[in-house]
């Protein structure tokens, strides 16, 4: 697949109209029957199933939300990263990105006031074999898949969230 070739139109579109360019994601979350502790999340494209992570009272058969926020920065790393690497013309045999969160299950629960409720902290690493490319361009490359990773740069730069 030529990216490039993929993406020129899509560009050239957005430069002569940037209206064009706006677009809104949804997900809706429902409960799954009787259980406090289960839902399903349509995105439109796809139904995900969730629950409660085990520490907190789910079944621990499922992802649980944080694995889903983990994984949907894991998916946008490593498409991006893929998405680069064509890009650039750098040929990989290997792009692999490992995302982990840690979390202090007491804030959630309302066990420690003090406790945070959320990630405390998250890690992303990237894995590249690359033979041949120098260490200067995978690092480049690493630079740009985080520069235009759209969940990253919005957990780094949370935009405002209204809840009605």
């Amino acid at each position: 697949m030529d990216l490039r070739t993929v993406q020129a139109p899509l560009k050239e579109g957005y430069r002569e109209d940037p209206t064009g360019a706006q677009i809104t994601l949804t997900a809706r979350g429902r409960g799954a029957g009787e259980s406090p502790v289960s839902c399903s999340v349509d995105i439109g494209r796809a139904i995900q199933e969730a629950q409660a992570h085990v520490g907190v009272g789910g079944p621990g058969t499922g992802a649980c939300s944080g694995d889903l926020l983990l994984g949907a920065l894991a998916a946008c790393a490593q498409v991006t990263c893929q998405m680069v690497a064509a890009a650039m013309g750098i040929e990989t045999e290997r792009i692999e990105v490992v995302v982990e969160g840690d979390l202090d299950l007491r804030g959630t629960l309302g066990v420690d006031r003090d406790a945070p409720v959320g990630f405390a902290a998250i890690r992303l690493r990237y894995a590249i074999d690359a033979p041949g490319v120098e260490q200067e361009r995978i690092d480049a490359l690493c630079e740009k898949a985080e520069r235009y990773c759209t969940v990253l740069q919005t957990l780094r730069q949370p935009p405002p969230i209204s809840v009605d």
